[in-house]
């Protein structure tokens, strides 16, 4: 009778795994059919070492964080061709035009407007991650400056960026992905956080928001525009919310809570 009830139970929960992966939306309507990908909980170094050739002040002091739950994130950036599809209108003049290549000149309050009617079109919830969600996601259990490790020499197989890019964006997916099997986490379009910008605390966190209050929002991963250094998975930059910046290149990469 008891292993009746534990297969049952086996049953029921591959079942309902099941039901949510079918369930869960397209989040490449180009060429290609890819899923958001779910992201496991764990405990990281967020930030970078003393040491870390190219490392700016802002990205210390290197802290322990833990992600005590689970989440799906987008494959890739958002899309053009996703944004008509929810918003109903063409982006807020992309400098690049084409519906696989990435939203490139979005504001931080444009790209949480978007959750907001996605969540509402599918029922579920969407969010920007947090800038402790992005970086654990884009390290997918590395400690390296960059997923793939430490040489500069690799950066053109896995991002498009200032060596690479020919001076624009491409489309989503097209270069290698980290362990967690996200793509464009290094380059292409910087990323919105949900987070205000401010200094790093030095004790350990948990599922760390950010303050409550500041003047500027998180961006991370850098862009076609800039070069490997701000690229790296611990560099940090900011932007004014209502910002739309044509010339870096900003866009989002969504996150799908568990319910």
């Amino acid at each position: 009778m008891a292993k009746d009830r534990n297969l049952l139970w086996v049953l029921t929960m591959a079942c309902s795994v099941l039901a949510l992966l079918c369930s869960l939306p397209v989040f490449f309507c180009g060429r290609k059919v890819k899923l958001v990908v779910y992201i496991p909980p764990g405990e990281f170094m967020m930030g970078s070492p003393d040491g870390e050739e190219d490392r700016d002040s802002g990205e210390g002091p290197q802290h322990s964080v833990k992600i005590s739950k689970g989440f799906y994130m987008g494959v890739t950036e958002v899309t053009q061709a996703q944004w008509l599809n929810v918003m109903g209108y063409t982006g807020h003049g992309n400098r690049f035009r084409g519906e696989d290549l990435p939203e490139d000149s979005v504001s931080w309050d444009d790209a949480v407007e978007f959750c907001r009617r996605l969540s509402k079109k599918e029922g579920k919830s969407y969010r920007l991650p947090t800038e402790a969600e992005w970086e654990y996601a884009c390290r997918a259990g590395t400690t390296t400056r960059s997923y793939f490790g430490e040489s500069v020499s690799q950066f053109s197989d896995y991002a498009w960026y200032s060596e690479s890019s020919g001076s624009k964006t491409h489309r989503v997916g097209t270069k290698k992905p980290n362990a967690f099997g996200l793509y464009d986490m290094h380059g292409n379009v910087y990323e919105w956080c949900s987070d205000w910008y401010a200094s790093y605390p030095s004790s350990p966190q948990t599922n760390p928001t950010g303050p409550t209050s500041g003047s500027s929002r998180v961006i991370r991963g850098g862009s076609w525009y800039t070069n490997a250094r701000s690229c790296r998975v611990a560099s940090r930059y900011y932007h004014d919310p209502t910002h739309r910046d044509t010339t870096l290149g900003v866009g989002f990469r969504l996150v799908l809570d568990l319910n």
